[in-house]
């Protein structure tokens, strides 16, 4: 049962019967919007109706407010009250709230799942880095949000396939290859200066040793050129397996995984730049391919192709992007971090040029994480001396604990992350404090069949027995979930989950040092029974969106 609109309707109908009889002029009615007012004494909901209606219907909106307050007919409705220039305060009966819970009830396992009217196929891509070395924690927030977002939006009824993009092909994948050539030949006892773009992580090294243990001096005698291209193919191969094995450590996992290479081997850059050609958005200047992408609101126009006729990055982003929608993509959403806000504009542009519209593409944008230890700034690994890896951050705090601090916070927000409050057991960890709800919820279900309790099925229980405030305040946050969650999913901001279950577990915690379930009257505690195991539940499903677990023990 959705409270919300039964009260629209009834206040759009009051409205109508007002402008029927002739009350109020005739207009167009604009959507009710209820809020919870700030304060209890308010009522439980509220509505600017009025003000919002005062110009079409060419009314004083106090009299807009009596006319629907006088025509109002809605069984859950106790009084009403007219507030200021028009506010409509709505108190209900206690009914609204049980018939609620027992709604949520019947919905079982399903409450939280939602059905969607957005018919959209949508591509969430998040991560994509090079595969030339570890994730740090950067690509952690990117991997914790980007996976929750999918996870926040399926839940919502959304149609979203999740990708990563593999930088396999250009200079980056060539450096991988000789920086890993040169540590192999600096094992094997050989002299050689090291690659000016050359990657100096203990990964590279780590790589080398490997070859080495595994092949020997099987590539020594090599020319340099079958070396690199060995090194390439071994290289890639490697980082990409423990790029794929430290993403399912964290709970991360894709739909599909998109080789750039492939572009380059179908031509794809090639036809996306004769497509541009043909629409008239590319012209040459000095040897070089420009796409017009100032005539889409870019500072000024973007070389695709060099003078030297070697595509840019820009160039394989482009053929990238066209491949996303002729796969029948409606909506690709792109998260990438800080350092690219730059580059949003041309991505659009580009996306207009090939003929789609420019807001087919959202860019969201990740701002930087900070590491705090004891209240000082974390700027270095200890083990390395180089950014903190995403599988040292898991080492130290956890997956939970981890994918929880990053989704906690808006993604438009600079993230600082608390090592030391994310590894304590106690209620200043929010993470702690959300999974103690939960094993709390288990324990007792756990006691009431040590006591030998049955419990019967919830929908016999005679919910409106529950009378206290904390039970009240409890049911009302099991009915604002729904609301939340498409909300949430509609702004792309996985940070509400992570409120919503946060302020659940604090009622619930209130619920649970003022009610008590052992030793009171049957129909209470079965009453109290099926609302926790509610509670339970809804834990549970926020959590799964967040890609938290939810623990039975603590």
């Amino acid at each position: 049962m959705d409270i919300k609109q039964i009260l629209a309707t009834a206040i759009k109908a009051a409205a109508q019967k007002a402008i029927d009889e002739g009350t109020v002029k005739g207009g167009e009615l604009p959507e009710v919007l209820l809020e919870v007012p700030p304060q209890k004494e308010f009522g439980d909901f509220a509505t600017n109706f009025a003000m919002q209606s005062a110009r079409a219907l060419k009314c004083n909106p106090r009299m807009i407010a009596q006319a629907v307050v006088d025509n109002m007919d809605c069984a859950y409705v106790e009084k009403m009250e007219i507030a200021g220039p028009g506010f409509i305060n709505f108190y209900l009966k206690q009914d609204w709230m049980y018939d609620m819970l027992a709604g949520i009830i019947a919905e079982g396992e399903n409450y939280g799942n939602l059905v969607s009217d957005c018919k959209e196929k949508i591509q969430l891509e998040y991560v994509s880095a090079n595969p030339t070395g570890p994730l740090h924690v950067g690509h952690g927030r990117g991997a914790a949000v980007g996976s929750a977002l999918a996870n926040l939006m399926k839940a919502a009824g959304m149609n979203v396939s999740r990708e990563y993009y593999i930088n396999d092909a250009g200079n980056q994948i060539n450096n991988l290859a000789a920086s890993v050539n040169a540590r192999y030949l600096e094992k094997l006892g050989q002299t050689v200066e090291f690659p000016e773009n050359g990657y100096h992580g203990y990964d590279i090294i780590e790589t080398a040793e490997r070859i080495v243990r595994i092949y020997g001096d099987k590539f020594l005698n090599m020319s340099e050129e079958e070396r690199l291209q060995e090194f390439r193919t071994i290289a890639l191969k490697e980082k990409l397996a423990a790029l794929k094995e430290d993403l399912e450590a964290f709970n991360v996992t894709y739909d599909e995984w998109f080789s750039e290479q492939t572009l380059h081997d179908a031509k794809a850059i090639h036809s996306a730049c004769d497509l541009l050609t043909e629409r008239g958005y590319l012209y040459e200047q000095d040897g070089a391919l420009w796409l017009k992408a100032t005539e889409y609101g870019d500072d000024k126009d973007r070389v695709v192709i060099r003078d030297n006729g070697v595509p840019t990055y820009f160039a394989a982003d482009i053929a990238y992007h066209q491949d996303k929608y002729a796969r029948g993509f409606d909506r690709v959403i792109n998260l990438w971090g800080a350092d690219h806000h730059g580059y949003i504009a041309r991505m659009k542009a580009a996306v207009g040029a090939l003929g789609y519209h420019p807001d087919q593409l959202e860019v969201l944008i990740l701002q930087m994480v900070s590491l705090y230890r004891n209240g000082e700034l974390v700027k270095m690994s200890k083990r390395t001396g180089q950014s903190v890896t995403l599988n040292e951050l898991i080492e130290e705090v956890g997956t939970d604990a981890a994918r929880f601090f990053f989704v906690m916070r808006s993604i438009d927000s600079q993230l600082d992350f608390d090592l030391t409050l994310a590894t304590e057991k106690s209620n200043e960890n929010p993470v702690y404090y959300i999974q103690y709800a939960h094993a709390r919820i288990c324990s007792i279900m756990r006691q009431l069949e040590e006591a030998g309790i049955v419990v019967m099925p919830a929908a016999e229980a005679k919910l409106n027995t529950m009378t206290e405030a904390s039970e009240l305040e409890l049911i009302k946050k099991l009915g604002e979930y729904p609301e939340m969650l498409a909300g949430a999913a509609k702004e792309r901001a996985v940070h509400r989950v992570a409120h919503y279950v946060h302020d659940l577990a604090g009622l619930f915690h209130s619920f649970y040092n003022q009610c008590r379930i052992l030793g009171v009257d049957s129909d209470l505690q079965q009453a109290r029974i099926a609302l926790v195991k509610t509670v339970g539940h809804v834990i549970r499903h926020a959590l799964g969106i967040l890609g938290v677990s939810a623990p039975e023990r603590m």
